[in-house]
């Protein structure tokens, strides 16, 4: 069963996302904060994470920086509701990772998770989420 780390500081966020993954037979582990995160993904192993960019005082680029410091090919969902993310696809170390816009349905999320899984060949070669690609 693929485990996602779901990274958003409003519960309800976090709670919607858990549900549809949950659903879809992932295993999730759910973080408030980039510190909360951080310890979670030290101790445990993750075939992708989703990171909400404003992480209340928090960078979640920053935070997508350090996990893929200790794990290059995570595959990663971006998602804001703040800003759009159209600069995600420029800045090189972050291009393969997949941005969602807030609020999102549960397909879009899916259609998401599958695009970040599709960009690492060894996580695309794993369980399949379904058809599609992500909208950005």
């Amino acid at each position: 069963m693929p485990r996602i780390l779901v990274i958003d500081d409003e519960v309800d966020v976090r709670t919607m996302i858990g549900i549809v993954l949950r659903v879809h037979r992932f295993e999730i582990v759910e973080a408030a904060n980039a510190a909360a995160a951080l310890k979670a993904f030290e101790d445990g192993s993750f075939d992708a994470a989703i990171v909400d960019i404003f992480l209340g005082g928090a960078n979640g680029f920053d935070l997508i920086t350090m996990m893929r410091e200790r794990l290059p090919n995570l595959a990663v969902v971006a998602m804001s509701g703040m800003a759009t993310l159209d600069f995600v696809s420029h800045s090189p170390e972050l291009a393969d990772v997949v941005c969602l816009q807030k609020p999102f349905r549960p397909n879009d999320l899916m259609r998401a998770i599958e695009a970040a899984r599709r960009s690492d060949p060894q996580q695309a070669a794993g369980d399949g989420v379904g058809a599609g690609a992500a909208s950005t």
